[in-house]
């Protein structure tokens, strides 16, 4: 197996702790966390219910929490690994954050930015899909089952 993947796989099994904790919560799960040279620096999941704050999504609060620790707003050395496609507000943040690199797990038909081109993105941001797709999707669709019953 190509050692990025695998690398890929295992910082995705952190962000769905971070996942996780949301869905604990009552928050919409999803997780992120933020890597640089290989080191995790950030961890967040959906604060939205609980600050009463639309915009407290776990990319947000990831890309916060890797600015303050590295003391400057670009993080172009770094890669956001978020459960979910982020949406539009999201991608905007890792613009304007220069992020480096972005891996998501599964994408989102509804609110996922790709619906309106990568071309949100910085240009200089790689992207990955799909990593560990079928285990943060189950998460989201878990959620919601739960909350229509």
């Amino acid at each position: 197996m190509n050692p990025i993947i695998q690398t890929d796989s295992l910082f995705m099994t952190e962000a769905l702790k971070e996942a996780r904790y949301a869905y604990d919560e009552g928050e919409v799960p999803v997780g992120a966390i933020v890597i640089c040279k290989g080191i995790i620096i950030a961890k967040a999941h959906n604060l939205t219910e609980r600050l009463v704050d639309c915009t407290a999504h776990a990319e947000i609060q990831a890309i916060t929490s890797a600015q303050n620790y590295l003391g400057g707003k670009y993080l172009d050395e770094c890669t956001l690994y978020v459960t979910i496609e982020p949406c539009v507000m999201c991608a905007g943040a890792t613009a304007w954050a220069k992020i480096g690199r972005i891996v998501f797990g599964a994408g989102d038909d509804k609110a996922g930015f790709l619906r309106f081109g990568e071309k949100l993105l910085h240009p200089s941001t790689q992207l990955t899909g799909g990593i560990l797709e079928k285990e943060c999707a189950e998460l989201m669709v878990n959620f919601f089952r739960a909350k229509r019953k």
